[in-house]
């Protein structure tokens, strides 16, 4: 059980490479076609630079993740047998004590709910890593005997960090390193998602060219030219009277023309609908619909389907992020705590995520009524597991 972070003091350093200075179609297909061959460094430092950077993506992942940290949490049994019941309160110490820190930016410190949107990075990046330093904090008294209480520091490691040429992943210690350490089981957390951001930094690509275009356009054409037409000479006062009239419009296009005396407005722009604010929202669509589920209602159509099919989309994905979650903590640090605490025993207790009841719920919780109502039996356990109900604390009467 590492008590002691390994993570060297280089790693407090910020790369200055930045990758989305010169994006381009091309640079773009390279990074992805390495973040695949296991050279993750490129796309996950071209990811952070994209989330922090767009509007609409940094809304809706933030939104997404912060759904799911916001959940409550419990810890469960499999049965009601004092190991169970021990093991219970190891675990529910464990959460309830542990810290969580940014390895590169220590001011990014926090508990569970930080763990939780630090592991959702995973759903854009595909993968989220944590260094896992354990400390101890004195003894319980059980039946059995003293046992030790134990915590843990979760130390975020940014995915740049890290390479996956041979299938797993591996630490760089140094940023030029090409072969990194192998990650020593129950000493790192990694949370495996989606990897959103590969869609996303596309869709960005094809929202920014348009969007630079469209400013462009704006600056060369947002006011009319001014063409000036005088009788005058070049060269003499009236002409310079003239030619100061024409400037103190303050146009980015003006001309003075000799033969009559008239001034025009030169009209520069387009006939017809631009092309770009229609890519932009295109590509603000795809994004929104990658992370929600669904447009978001700020940028949805008159005629799109309202907040109840978003709703019930968004509380589908808030139920597979709160199992990823618990899933991926009950196999890599539940059962490795359990483990050293308790033995190579079964695993009897176990954290899990609540999601938000919803429909199918609520639905669920209807047909348990009525199959009660029929004298069907249901087990208690499959009741508890399914709603998220701990069994009664030691003392407690269950009603």
């Amino acid at each position: 059980m590492k008590t002691t972070s390994r993570l060297p003091q280089l790693l407090g350093a910020r790369s200055s490479f930045s990758p989305i200075r010169n994006l381009s179609p091309e640079s773009l297909t390279r990074h992805l076609d390495a973040f695949h061959a296991g050279n993750l460094r490129p796309a996950a430092l071209l990811w952070g630079a994209i989330e922090r950077r767009d509007d609409v993506l940094q809304a809706v992942a933030s939104k997404r993740k912060k759904g799911v940290a916001r959940l409550q949490w419990d810890i469960l049994t499999t049965d009601g047998s004092p190991e169970a019941l021990a093991q219970q309160t190891a675990l529910r110490f464990f959460y309830n004590s542990l810290s969580c820190v940014n390895a590169v930016d220590g001011n990014e410190r926090g508990g569970f709910s930080l763990l939780v949107r630090q592991m959702m990075d995973a759903v854009g990046k595909k993968y989220a890593v944590h260094e896992i330093v354990y400390r101890i904090h004195g003894q319980s008294r059980t039946e059995e005997g003293l046992r030790p209480l134990i915590s843990a520091e979760f130390r975020f490691v940014p995915l740049e960090f890290f390479e996956n040429c041979t299938g797993r992943l591996r630490f760089l210690a140094r940023e030029d390193a090409r072969e990194g350490l192998a990650l020593e089981e129950g000493s790192w957390l990694t949370t495996v998602g989606d990897g959103l951001m590969e869609a996303c930094s596309i869709a960005y690509l094809f929202k920014h060219l348009p969007l630079r275009d469209w400013l462009i356009y704006c600056e060369r054409n947002g006011m009319p030219g001014i063409k000036g037409i005088t009788d005058a000479f070049p060269g003499t006062s009236q002409w310079e009277v003239a030619k100061r009239a024409v400037e103190s419009f303050g146009a980015e296009f003006h001309a003075l023309m000799t033969a009559g005396s008239d001034l025009q407005a030169i009209d520069l722009g387009a006939r017809g609908e631009l092309p770009y604010p229609g890519l932009v929202e295109r590509m603000d669509r795809a994004m929104a619909a990658l992370w929600c589920g669904s447009d978001l209602s700020t940028l949805s159509r008159a005629s799109a389907v309202g907040a109840s099919l978003q709703s019930g989309e968004r509380a589908s994905l808030e139920a597979e992020d709160a199992a990823m979650i618990s899933e991926t903590l009950n196999a890599q640090v539940d059962r490795y705590v359990l483990g050293h605490l308790f033995g190579n025993g079964p695993a009897l207790a176990y954290l899990r995520l609540r999601p938000v009841a919803q429909e199918d719920v609520l639905r669920d919780l209807e047909i348990y009524e009525r199959l009660s109502r029929l004298g069907i039996s249901i087990p208690v356990g499959e009741l508890r597991e399914r709603f998220g109900i701990g069994l009664p604390e030691k003392g407690e009467t269950e009603s």
